[in-house]
């Protein structure tokens, strides 16, 4: 699947190709700030934005809007 496939289907293409599962894509949080990325029931499981957002707000209306650039490598 391609990360522009993943995206489409709101998935973590990063989660996919990396730990073989398929996440829906959420805001989480981290010291370095809030992203795009993928959990499950241990915890945050992949980046897949390359930016990190000033607040859980931004980052949704990213999320929302597609204004996100895709990580393509871990």
């Amino acid at each position: 699947m391609s990360a522009e496939q993943a995206r489409a289907e709101s998935i973590g293409y990063q989660a996919l190709a990396c730990v073989g599962k398929r996440l829906p894509l959420q805001v989480l949080c981290s010291a370095a700030g809030h992203y795009i990325g993928t959990a499950d029931a241990d915890g945050p499981v992949s980046r897949e934005s390359v930016s990190y957002f000033r607040s859980h707000h931004a980052a949704e209306h990213a999320l929302q809007t597609g204004r996100w650039q895709q990580r393509l490598h871990p």
